[in-house]
């Protein structure tokens, strides 16, 4: 089990309803340039990055798709070519015995069920292999229709030290949050926290001497 953030919220400083619309104007204006670090061009490059994404960083990711998606146009591409190899194509992102196995399983799907196009509801999605409810929830939002919020390490670490959960799961942190913030937001708001998280709500030393809602956290240590 991930660390726990949720004894940091100790403060009071309003009821969260209160406070979820000011958390998000102030972080849409401090981070106004935040947005999915995942370099892609297609709905079926952004399904393949989300995917070679776990338990890798983003940049890692980024450099391997800048050839492998000069190689691997189309789910039949993924297909065409010997397991090793594309095992070979994906190693550095980790995990690519596993991660080529979901990519070829998936790709198999797409052009099986779906006339080769990345489907773009949750319950289609979550059907691909090796595509869990995060992997759906960041497709579907940045296919331009988020159907929940995406529940990452930051926005676990985030959501607790805000008091916006007390949760530990990322499915009941997810039900709390879509209960809080406006649809209109669901896609936005995790990349609000998540940049946040990178640059000043650090897990170790978070930096609430920088931070524009030191008064709306009640984990705040100034």
């Amino acid at each position: 089990m991930p660390k726990s953030y949720v004894n940091e919220a100790r403060k009071a400083v309003g009821r969260r309803r209160d406070r979820i619309r000011p958390i998000i104007e102030r972080l849409a204006v401090e981070h106004a340039d935040a947005r999915i670090a995942l370099t892609f061009r297609s709905p079926l490059e952004l399904l393949v990055s989300v995917m070679l994404s776990a338990q890798t960083t983003d940049v890692n990711v980024n450099r391997v798709t800048a050839t492998l998606f000069e190689k691997y146009h189309a789910p039949e591409d993924y297909l065409a070519v010997p397991q090793e190899e594309l095992e070979r194509d994906i190693f550095a992102t980790g995990f690519y015995r596993q991660k080529a196995r979901s990519i070829r399983g998936t790709m198999r799907m797409l052009l099986e069920d779906y006339d080769g196009e990345v489907p773009r509801t949750i319950p289609e999605l979550v059907r691909l292999p090796g595509v869990a409810r995060k992997t759906a929830n960041v497709v579907a939002a940045e296919l331009g229709d988020a159907q929940g919020i995406v529940v990452d390490t930051h926005v676990r670490r985030l959501s607790q030290r805000l008091g916006l959960t007390r949760q530990e799961d990322p499915v009941k942190i997810e039900r709390d949050l879509v209960k809080l913030v406006p649809r209109a937001d669901w896609a936005r708001f995790p990349h609000l926290l998540i940049w946040h998280g990178r640059r000043v709500c650090d897990a170790r030393r978070p930096r609430c001497e920088d931070c524009v809602l030191v008064d709306l956290c009640p984990s705040s240590r100034v």
